[in-house]
């Protein structure tokens, strides 16, 4: 099928063996690639109730028929797994150059099952997977892992393309829940702990190297979409304000908002958001845009810290979910010691949003006299030591790093604890933004708000932020959209420039198959009930889609409640757009 390599590869590491399996374009036409054809390999090949750190769970590495062509966007790559932080369906996401790696190997799925007898790092080529001895590497932090890995085990093939790597920090090596994987050094698949699953493999990085292309039904026709879509949208207001501050531009907004998580989530404005906005950082440092393959958004911060005691620290970020958690959440003041724990985080290769939520719990904790740990609101030295003693396991360290769940319940913080299926939000408090609460209950994995990013009609204005009629219309056309980007691997902040019209023309151009908005709709909402399927099958119910009592008990000082009766009333128009019964079960 045109756009597609109808190969799937399984690499099993327990027989040290790998094979090619051919895919057949009647699946490819039913699920598309990345997360619709991982969905449905995990569903049918992972065991019911598996232990996500035994050999059997699989992990799956997917791109789309987008990456590694001429489609902006288009340079993703999913990994999908069962989480050891939250025991459900698990996805999460990385750009980069990497992913054309990825893609250049010729597979539409890459399957790791297993468990290595010792550190391992796996070359992935055309004919499929090689094993080396990983030892030397094991222990590293990310940046030298991967410098490592693509030097000693890239191959010189007449061909080949540049490889690329994926890689666990120490954090991942210890099974720290929230270990995430990272590439190109500063991106990450971040989110419900897919490195822990790599590093109970023993698998320390993948390296990725090969010489195929996907080919395309119409190449001239994507060539010239291509041009015409630069040409139209490259200075389009949303392109520009991500060249311009990327991310960090969200915290002045949330904060405006009312919306910007601080002190734990007791509060909905932060007094020093100025300090630590986006536009304060580029003026007090050397900050320049940094783009992922095929991209003009550009919002990657490739920053060197021009003051303070980590001057000349350079790094790319951080990302304004690193600045809400450690900066708002946290209350540290100074963006450079933001900037330092992000950098921390990723050589250690945990989960910036996951780690500042759990400092901040501990913290709150402290304010309200119960004696867990002695840490203080907006201490940096005292989150570094603690996200130090994360990463290694060791004092508190090793309570933490099995996350909030497991950390709530031994200190008793049940009642203060913010989460979703044991993942915590993102930087969106939904007692401003309901449709965000919507978003968090409803999302596969947990708390993610990268489901629907709903954060961005309801400030725009598209649908009042307080409004509940309506909103989970709303809220399902704009999941369903996205859940068609991550079939095809598209980066999420090419949202405003891919409508329905436009990925129905980009994936005939590229598959040669003609695809109304309905039938996509429909792809997506079988996708969408799938990932339900296997949430159900884990031992998920709807008492799970349930947001923190805390939402809906406690009002914002600055005004901003989300009574339970109006959260139930979204869950049930949710569950009857989906088809759902009211118990949330797919019927049929």
């Amino acid at each position: 099928m045109h756009g597609y390599y109808n190969r799937i590869l399984t690499i099993d590491l327990s027989q040290k063996r790998s094979a090619i399996e051919t895919l057949p374009d009647e699946v490819l036409k039913e699920w598309f690639g990345g997360r619709g054809l991982a969905t449905k390999l995990l569903l049918e090949r992972n065991p019911p109730g598996v232990d996500p750190l035994q050999p059997e769970n699989h992990l799956i590495v997917a791109t789309g028929p987008f990456c590694g062509g001429r489609l902006w966007g288009g340079s993703r790559y999913g990994v999908y797994t069962k989480s050891p932080l939250t025991g459900c369906y698990a996805e999460s996401y990385s750009g980069g150059k990497v992913p054309e790696s990825i893609d250049a190997t010729g597979f539409d799925a890459i399957i790791i099952t297993g468990k290595a007898e010792g550190p391992t790092v796996l070359a992935v080529h055309p004919e499929g997977a090689t094993f080396h001895d990983g030892t030397d590497l094991w222990g590293m932090e990310t940046f030298a892992a991967e410098e490592e890995a693509v030097r000693r085990f890239s191959a010189d093939r007449d061909g080949f393309g540049k490889p690329g790597a994926m890689v666990i920090g120490p954090a991942g090596e210890k099974l720290v829940k929230f270990a995430i994987i990272a590439n190109d050094k500063w991106r990450c698949a971040g989110r419900t702990g897919v490195g822990a699953v790599l590093g109970s493999k023993l698998v320390k990085a993948v390296v990725f190297q090969g010489d195929r292309k996907r080919h395309y039904s119409d190449p001239d026709g994507v060539a010239e979409y291509a041009k015409a879509f630069s040409k139209t949208n490259f200075n389009q207001p949303g392109a520009q304000a991500y060249r311009k501050l990327g991310t960090t531009m969200m915290v002045n907004l949330m904060n405006h908002a009312g919306a910007l998580p601080t002190r734990y989530w007791r509060q909905g404005t932060c007094e020093h958001a100025e300090q630590i906005s986006g536009e304060t950082y580029h003026l007090e440092h050397e900050v320049t845009p940094h783009a992922c393959a095929k991209c003009f958004m550009a919002c990657g911060r490739l920053t060197r810290l021009a003051k303070g005691r980590h001057k000349d620290l350079k790094l790319e970020g951080p990302e304004y979910e690193t600045i809400y958690s450690f900066g708002s959440l946290c209350m540290i003041r100074e963006m450079e010691e933001i900037a330092f724990l992000n950098d921390l985080c990723d050589r250690l290769g945990i989960d910036t949003i996951t780690t500042g939520n759990l400092c901040a719990l501990l913290m709150e904790a402290k304010e309200q006299g119960r004696e867990v740990y002695d840490i203080d609101y907006g201490d940096a030295d005292q989150v570094i030591e603690l996200v130090e003693k994360i990463g290694s396991r060791t004092d508190i360290g090793e309570v933490l790093a099995e996350g909030i769940k497991s950390v709530s319940k031994i200190f008793k913080l049940e009642d203060l604890a913010i989460h979703v299926k044991g993942l915590e939000p993102a930087g969106y408090d939904p007692r401003k933004l309901k449709g965000m609460g919507l978003t968090f209950a409803t999302a596969p994995r947990g708390a993610c708000h990268l489901r629907t990013t709903f954060y961005k009609p309801e400030l725009a204005g598209f649908i009042p932020p307080d409004q509940i009629e309506g909103k989970a219309e709303m809220l399902v056309d704009y999941e369903d959209r996205l859940c068609v980007f991550d079939t095809l691997t598209l980066c999420r902040f090419y949202r405003d420039l891919y409508s329905w019209e436009e990925l129905g023309k980009t994936i005939e151009l590229v598959t040669g198959v003609k695809r109304s908005k309905e039938a996509l709709r429909d792809t997506a909402a079988r996708i969408v009930t799938m990932t339900r399927r296997f949430n159900i099958r884990e031992g998920f119910a709807a008492e799970d889609d349930h947001l923190p009592e805390r939402f809906h008990k406690e009002t914002l000082p600055e005004g901003g409640q989300l009574p339970e009766a109006e959260m139930t009333r979204l869950l049930q128009d949710y569950y009857r757009l989906r088809g759902w019964s009211s118990d949330g079960v797919p019927v049929g």
